[in-house]
């Protein structure tokens, strides 16, 4: 079996840029940062949900200076592959990449935000929309390297 290659750039794209794509971006840098560049963007922006914030901070990724903005805001649109997360960021991402040569991608994921419920409840439903982009980008892109050990604090 070949092992799954990176391309150079990739960009998530959904709704908003404040959930799904926001948490893939964070996702996608913990896991391959160095190796491979990562945007996100929605089909228009808003403020990162603090939800969204929690559930990230729980495997340790820090998404709470995240800067929301829309496709039409981005500097660079030179991807190599866009995943979109959402039908209306397909539909985005099929005209903006219409004269581009890169690859599309489309990922159905769960709208967190359409949940409902105690504070329990909407965090699990976050917790599930992380926990499968986690597993997609491992599926797509492979195991990630594995990260050098801090070494061992000396005790005095």
């Amino acid at each position: 079996m070949t092992k799954p290659s990176l391309p150079g750039s990739v960009l998530f794209a959904c709704d908003l840029n404040v959930v799904r794509s926001a948490m893939a971006e964070g996702l996608m840098k913990h896991l391959f940062g160095d190796r491979v560049y990562v945007d996100s963007a929605g089909v228009t922006a808003n403020e990162v949900d603090p939800f969204a914030i929690a559930v990230m901070a729980e495997i340790g990724i820090d998404i709470s200076r995240h800067k929301a903005k829309a496709l039409d805001d981005l500097a660079d649109n030179s991807f190599d592959l866009v995943i979109s997360l959402s039908p209306r960021a397909q539909h985005a991402a099929v005209e903006m990449t219409r004269t581009m040569a890169c690859d599309i991608e489309y990922w159905s994921t769960q709208d967190a935000t359409d949940v409902q419920g105690s504070r329990d409840q909407r965090m699990d439903a976050y917790r599930a929309v992380r926990d499968h982009l986690r597993q997609r980008i491992i599926e797509r892109f492979g195991e990630p390297p594995l990260r050098a050990e801090a070494p061992a604090q000396k005790r005095a």
